[in-house]
């Protein structure tokens, strides 16, 4: 027996239909990508004569320093006496609270510890030598998601994004990872042009040329944003076919623009505009698959847009 569809949930439960969202899921595939069509990364189409954007926002770089001969003697003497208590302790490893504090203060703050070149590894936030060019990421025609709020007279969304780790950007709470910028324009406007290469890069933020085969679908909310008696009754729906609501008939996965955001890493966190506005779900990034990159631990990347002002920064979360 096949899973139920979206359509028959909604039937079944009518009070889901206001929640019915359209989305376009882009199933990416690796191709080279026509220039003309819809895709992720490929050839890039930029207004003639117009500057290729650059981010001017602090990077996080990597900082290591070296752990002083004094302190290091100092963690391996708290290394082998955990070992010893853990030899008549049942295996269970136990530091005393005055060695944890020791080893915090080694730490200073730091990621992590390398013990074999017995340097400590932090990220700092550092303002670039010269502004990073960013990198083509997605690139949407409007017949392929006519439900995005395309300002009149674009139909051509170009998602950028700069491809080094970032903190404290506008519209983001707990965030690390690509700055990223929406740019709505119009096809007659665009022509080719090599973009320059980003002065560095990390690793998975380039992604592999990809064409996309659009899907629009209606989708639902994850069971955060229903009430709790909707939500119930989704469920019980699901389960008649041995399935669960939050995983099988809502937040489709995948690279998605439009539709509803997936919390299934952390409770519901509203994300909101620097005017107030409730922020809305444009685009999910996913990890893995034909384009190859890996955002947050290889989860997903969500672009929320003002539903008042496209111009306005826009809103980024991590699942």
């Amino acid at each position: 027996m096949t899973g139920p569809t979206t359509t028959e949930l909604v039937a079944a439960v009518p009070g889901l239909a206001p929640y019915l969202r359209p989305a376009t899921l882009l199933h990416p595939y690796a191709a080279t990508p026509d220039p003309r069509a819809s895709r992720i990364g490929g050839p890039a189409l930029w207004p003639a004569g117009a500057p290729w954007p650059r981010c001017t926002a602090e990077h996080l770089a990597d900082e290591y320093r070296d752990v002083s001969a004094a302190d290091r003697a100092i963690w391996e003497a708290i290394a082998r006496a955990e070992r010893e208590r853990a030899r008549s302790n049942g295996g269970v490893h136990v530091v005393t609270p005055d060695e944890a504090a020791e080893q915090r203060r080694i730490m200073d703050g730091a990621d992590s510890i390398d013990l074999i070149a017995w340097h400590t590894h932090r990220k700092v936030a550092e303002r670039p030598a010269a502004d990073t060019a960013l990198v083509p990421l997605a690139h949407v025609r409007a017949e392929d998601a006519p439900h995005l709020p395309w300002p009149e007279d674009a139909d051509r969304l170009q998602v950028l994004w700069c491809p080094n780790d970032h903190r404290e950007l506008p519209n983001t709470r707990y965030y690390y990872g690509p700055n990223v910028e929406l740019h709505w324009q119009r096809a007659a406007d665009l022509a080719p042009v090599t973009p320059p290469a980003p002065r560095r890069s990390e690793d998975g933020y380039l992604p592999t040329p990809c064409a996309l085969r659009p899907e629009q679908i209606l989708d639902l909310p994850d069971q955060d944003e229903l009430p709790e008696e909707l939500h119930e009754a989704a469920e019980e729906f699901a389960q008649r076919y041995g399935l669960e609501y939050h995983r099988a008939l809502s937040c489709a996965e995948g690279w998605k623009l439009g539709g509803w955001p997936s919390w299934h890493s952390t409770d519901l966190v509203p994300v909101d505009c620097g005017c107030g506005a409730r922020m809305v779900h444009l685009l999910t990034v996913d990890s893995g698959l034909a384009p190859d990159v890996s955002v947050g631990r290889f989860g997903e990347l969500r672009v929320f847009v003002c539903p008042t002002d496209l111009a306005h920064p826009v809103g980024l979360d991590l699942q």
